[in-house]
């Protein structure tokens, strides 16, 4: 197996891996609870990153960096892992997935709109249809409604809140941390950060204490390094990997995604729901082949 097969090998794997946290992180939440949950999961991922990427020293990084980036990154990961946990059902946990989704679309139009390049004209249809296909997976049986969508909202806004500002805080990391990281990673620090602001909210929380069980301990260890591994192996996979194959790859994440979460949770998705994930996934991938950079 030559060099660069394995290291597309890797993040072909992260990929599949990140597609397994939404199950994953709902399976913990839901008997640890949606704060405690979280910390926990994010307190053994980042005992994993250190034993497997190492824990770098912070002077290799820029304030910058680590203030704007690392700020960005734990209050995504805060919003997504408690949009989950604390969705009314496991079906309602699969919705706050297919709203994150939304993030590759919008990356794009942050980069259309922060650049004088000229762009193809048709990102815009296709950023406009993952948000329809947000809105048609959100709708039910009964089609798209705004009165329907509304009334889902109803039952847990701030889940659905939470849900959309991590979209939207995500697309703006994949921005803007590209040019403030200067080829450094600080993954490990972040998912450390994350971990400790968790469980700063879960002491000022009423949640109740946690208690663990043999199961909820297998759960938790396994959401925690899956978590961990897709990121370490992310990291190699950029390294030397087909970037083009793994950047189609990664668009159809909202479909692996889905069919692992409803595999893990044991949840039936109605055909009007995977239509919506497709409408989602199709309008990720024409944005990216339309502001692909051209070798």
């Amino acid at each position: 197996m030559n060099t660069s097969y394995k290291y597309t090998v890797a993040g072909c794997t992260a990929i599949l891996l990140w597609s397994l946290i939404v199950g994953l992180i709902r399976n913990v939440t839901e008997q640890l609870g949606p704060i405690g949950g979280a910390a926990m999961i994010y307190s053994v991922g980042s005992l994993f990153l250190i034993i497997v990427v190492g824990l770098p020293k912070l002077r290799l990084f820029s304030i910058r960096y680590l203030l704007i980036g690392g700020g960005l990154f734990i209050t995504y990961e805060i919003c997504l892992s408690l949009a989950l946990g604390m969705a009314n059902s496991r079906n309602q946990a699969v919705e706050m997935s297919i709203i994150n989704y939304l993030w590759p679309s919008l990356t794009v139009l942050f980069a259309v709109l922060s650049s004088n390049k000229p762009v193809s004209k048709v990102i815009y249809p296709a950023i406009l249809l993952s948000f329809f296909g947000v809105a048609w997976t959100l709708s039910g049986d009964e089609g798209l409604s705004v009165s329907q969508l509304m009334a889902n909202a109803a039952t847990n806004p701030i889940s659905y809140l939470l849900a959309f500002t991590g979209a939207f805080l995500w697309a703006i990391y994949c921005n803007v941390t590209k040019k403030l990281a200067n080829g450094k990673n600080a993954i490990t620090w972040f998912f450390i950060a994350t971990a400790i602001s968790l469980w700063a909210k879960y002491t000022i929380s009423d949640e109740a204490s946690i208690v663990m069980t043999s199961d909820a301990i297998i759960d938790l260890l396994l959401a925690g390094i899956v978590m961990g591994s897709g990121y370490a192996l992310w990291n190699i996979g950029i390294i030397g990997g087909n970037m083009v194959l793994l950047a189609t790859f990664s668009y159809f994440t909202p479909i692996f995604s889905t069919f692992f979460s409803a595999w893990i949770l044991d949840i039936e998705l109605t055909m009007q729901f995977w239509q919506g994930v497709i409408m989602v996934t199709l309008a990720s991938l024409i944005c990216w082949w339309f502001t692909r950079e051209k070798e």
